[in-house]
């Protein structure tokens, strides 16, 4: 056994990553099919599982449409057939992360700063599955991804975006900066990203209603909500097994401390 592989089998994480990304692949692709391919550390396991049953003959004629530029990379390393929405505006399944989901699989996603691209491709399938493990799952939306939700936003209306969102939601709007650059996140499509952390209640959230008014202030691109878009998500558990949750039918979410 080469040292890559121990390391991973010694690494619950990441084996719980690649467990849910194969079994997510075995069960759902099939030959021909179009794909939509996400981002994020799991999707990684999800092409290398491609391109293991495509170079093994057991899959076939596979066209993939990245999300980001990221999921074009992990594309075309493990030489699998690129295209785009222009070419293949409908996809057969579409396979993402999340940075949390709750029972009715309500979705966070933007992260790492892709939402506006995932959700193109996600609204071009009917099969969209989530790819995550167990520390993604969440009773209620905002319990354990704290960082907010992701907001991209039109550069040059990120302040007053900003002050309209709290004015009308309360918490806060704030600009995401770069790590390892002077200045904000700059996303593929050259824009900028706000991080609403919204506000503890008792009474629920309707993240529907919310993600439509956020939607129509002027100079939002795109939220990092995801609303009764995915079907499945597939779950890598801490023991390195993997599970299938589906949406449980929910009026709306509530998020308390």
């Amino acid at each position: 056994m080469s040292s890559k592989s121990t390391s991973l089998d010694d690494d619950p994480l990441e084996n719980a990553k690649r467990n849910s990304g194969y079994k997510a692949v075995d069960e759902n692709v099939q030959s021909g099919f179009a794909l939509g391919i996400g981002s994020g550390s799991t999707i990684a396991y999800v092409v290398d599982r491609l391109s293991q049953l495509v170079a093994s003959g057991n899959l076939s004629r596979l066209t993939c449409v990245p999300t980001s530029f990221q999921s074009r990379q992990l594309i075309l390393r493990a030489k699998l057939c690129l295209t785009d929405l222009e070419s293949t505006p409908e996809l057969d399944l579409v396979m993402d992360g999340a940075d949390e989901f709750d029972p009715g699989l309500t979705l966070i996603k933007g992260g790492g700063g892709c939402l506006t691209q995932e959700k193109i491709v996600a609204s071009c399938t009917k099969k969209f599955l989530i790819v995550c493990d167990h520390r993604k799952e969440s009773k209620q939306i905002g319990l354990k991804w704290k960082k907010g939700i992701p907001i991209e936003v039109i550069p040059m209306g990120h302040v007053p975006v900003a002050r309209k969102i709290m004015a009308k939601f309360g918490g806060t709007a704030k600009l995401r900066e770069a790590l390892n650059k002077a200045g904000p996140v700059i996303t593929d499509n050259g824009n900028f990203i706000l991080d609403w952390q919204f506000p503890s209640r008792t009474s629920p959230y309707d993240w529907s209603d919310i993600n439509i008014s956020l939607k129509l202030i002027p100079g939002v691109v795109e939220t990092g909500l995801f609303v009764s878009m995915a079907s499945k998500v597939y779950v890598g558990a801490e023991d390195g097994t993997c599970y299938v949750k589906t949406p449980i039918p929910t009026q709306s979410n509530s998020c308390e401390d």
